[in-house]
């Protein structure tokens, strides 16, 4: 089982699941694995009012996935993927209790099948 330590704030990583429900999210995040980007670049492809999507970059930021920076009249965003890893590392934690949970009923069920066979 991986070496697993909850973070020092677990909200921290509700925050980060919690960003990464939105669609809209998910599509800034990816666009940001490219590199970093303005507001108005990432808001380009979608279909909504700028002060939605600036809704949608709030979010992605106070997760922490995201961090920007304002010079002058423009703002940029690039991506933090250090939040992203913690909640890989939360998922193969979770992945790897539930294999040993299931790879133990099938020796138990196995056992059964060989004692009822007897």
């Amino acid at each position: 089982m991986p070496n697993y330590e909850e973070p020092e704030n677990p909200k921290d990583l509700d925050n980060v699941f919690q960003a990464l429900a939105d669609p809209t999210r998910r599509a800034v995040l990816a666009r940001l694995t490219e590199g970093p980007a303005t507001v108005s670049d990432l808001a380009r492809p979608f279909e909504m009012a700028l002060p939605s999507f600036l809704q949608h970059l709030k979010v992605l930021e106070e997760s922490g996935l995201v961090t920007s920076k304002k010079e002058g009249r423009v703002r940029t965003c690039e991506a933090q993927f250090k939040r992203l890893s913690e909640a890989e590392e939360w998922i193969a934690h979770q992945r790897a209790v539930w294999e040993g949970r299931l790879d133990r009923l099938d020796a138990y069920l196995k056992t059964l099948q060989s004692t009822e066979k007897e």
